[in-house]
């Protein structure tokens, strides 16, 4: 009995440090997080079981009891991998969550980069369809005009909306479409057309425009021609020609990149 009262009094009365207490509440944190995403799920169940485990394990060491320890090792084993066969989704809405969280987006800005992949592959599909497409970036101009001009959409980009707005039997596909951050504001939009003498005469409607708006404001441009497939840029009243996924998405990263550093300088 005096033994069952050490091991006791060793569980509930251990020195506990700084360290400890930061370590609990990250885990109580991440169990919370856990059950808020998977509440309402069969998950919910499965999180509960684990606390029970975590529980057990815990006692069954404080008392140094060699069998239920082999036991309870067992089942942890057993039990994550099955958590984590059948709770993909609720596993993949997690780690997006904390992909979106602020505290990973003062490092990495992953929306962007995410917003920057999905428009750059919808360029691309344009392009292989040869489907023409104009699409707007908007940076610190306003552009409430040009929207008026146009239908409003107000969605989430995404690269298949974005190639469906331009597809030829789409009633939206005349005309450019307007995203402003990470929406698409309005399709079917009209731009003024570029009155440099200097410009390509073979250029269409398509690309003048697309370089008129880029002088008139800081917009970036990105152009589909629907003839040649070709993916184009403008920004400043100039045309960046022959671009790829690969080389539109980093131009696009750079862009709004020192974009952002000369906002925060002024």
């Amino acid at each position: 009995m005096g033994i069952l009262r050490f091991e006791l009094f060793k569980i509930f009365f251990l020195s506990v440090s700084i360290l400890d207490i930061l370590d609990i509440m990250l885990v109580s944190f991440i169990f919370y997080k856990l059950y808020q995403i998977m509440h309402g799920t069969r998950g919910s169940q499965m999180i509960a079981g684990l606390v029970i485990i975590l529980i057990a394990s815990f006692i069954v060491q404080g008392f140094k009891m060699s069998g239920m320890s082999w036991i309870v090792r067992s089942i942890q084993t057993v039990w994550v991998i099955a958590f984590v066969v059948l709770f993909q989704p609720e596993l993949r809405r997690l780690l997006i969550q904390i992909g979106q969280s602020r505290l990973v987006s003062v490092f990495v800005n992953v929306e962007q980069t995410t917003l920057f992949q999905q428009i750059a592959k919808a360029a691309e599909e344009c392009a292989q369809r040869r489907y023409g497409a104009l699409i707007v970036l908007v940076r610190e101009t306003g552009f409430r005009g040009i929207i008026e001009t146009g239908v409003q959409i107000r969605a989430k980009v995404s690269d298949s909306l974005l190639v469906s707005l331009f597809a030829p039997r789409s009633l939206l596909h005349d005309g450019a479409v307007i995203i402003n951050q990470d929406t698409i504001e309005a399709a079917k939009c009209l731009l003024p057309l570029s009155q440099n003498p200097h410009l390509d005469k073979k250029l269409g409607t398509r690309h003048r425009a697309g370089i008129g708006i880029s002088e008139e404001t800081d917009a970036i441009v990105i152009i589909v021609s629907e003839e040649t497939g070709r993916i184009s840029v403008a920004e400043s009243g100039k045309l960046i020609t022959d671009l790829d996924y690969e080389r539109l998405y980093n131009l696009l990263l750079k862009a709004f990149k020192e974009r952002k550093k000369i906002t925060q300088y002024e």
